[in-house]
């Protein structure tokens, strides 16, 4: 892949505290045509003007607000989520079929006679889980992979288009539901990097070997003192 292929592979996580902030570290990739990943700490702080914002830099947005609730009520917000004009956005798929389905449905209405679908992604175990955390304190019996396959079989069957997982389950997704069905990957970190609170990481070039079709890169991008030199280090390793 040449490099512009790597980096639309990559999505860096956007997770600071207002729009000012946020805004100042969009703007260091600029070029550079990786997405960016609004998750609950700057939309909650900063609202839905600053997904038009960030939007209104030329690059690709994936909201990470985990959308989990009722039917109706994953339906309106997925029809909300498409009028900002995300390009993916995703939801719970221990939210049930039902309501992953709604979820579909909720952005066909709003991307009415306005333009393309978003990808929506079921997120199937966090990364942060560990299979101690998932038989015990969660109460799901079998393997971090038995478990992130069957959400992922119920999202696929419900029409969404991949999944959130971490690359070490990325193949195990592809053979249940298909090379075409997306996986996209948190807990990535460069080799020799801190996993902080991370229990399944893999590394970038690791985690494309395995099937990954888009890698989460938080804090070891955004927390570097020069955050533009280190995504370039990252795409230069998977070069």
């Amino acid at each position: 892949m040449t490099k512009v292929e790597l980096a639309e592979r990559v999505m860096v996580a956007l997770d600071v505290p207002d729009a000012d902030a946020a805004l100042r570290l969009a703007r260091q990739f600029e070029g550079i045509p990786c997405w960016m990943k609004i998750g609950m700490e700057l939309f909650y702080a900063a609202g839905p003007s600053v997904v038009r914002e960030v939007k209104a830099l030329g690059v690709r947005v994936f909201l990470d607000l985990k959308l989990h609730d009722i039917p109706n009520t994953v339906r309106g917000a997925s029809r909300s989520v498409t009028r900002l004009g995300v390009d993916m956005f995703n939801v719970h798929a221990a939210g049930g079929s039902a309501m992953m389905r709604a979820a579909v449905e909720g952005a066909a209405e709003g991307a009415a006679g306005k333009g393309r679908l978003p990808l929506i992604i079921g997120v199937t175990q966090l990364t942060s889980t560990d299979e101690r955390m998932l038989n015990g304190e969660i109460g799901i019996p079998g393997s971090i992979d038995d478990a992130v396959v069957r959400y992922a079989r119920m999202a696929h069957s419900a029409g969404l288009h991949g999944v959130v997982a971490s690359a070490r389950e990325a193949a195990a997704v592809k053979s249940a539901c298909g090379s075409g069905f997306l996986t996209i990957t948190p807990g990535i970190r460069p080799a020799g990097a801190d996993a902080a609170d991370q229990a399944r990481v893999v590394t970038p070039r690791d985690a494309l070997a395995d099937g990954s079709d888009y890698l989460v890169i938080g804090r070891p991008i955004t927390a570097a003192p020069d955050p533009r030199s280190a995504l370039e280090r990252i795409l230069a390793e998977l070069a």
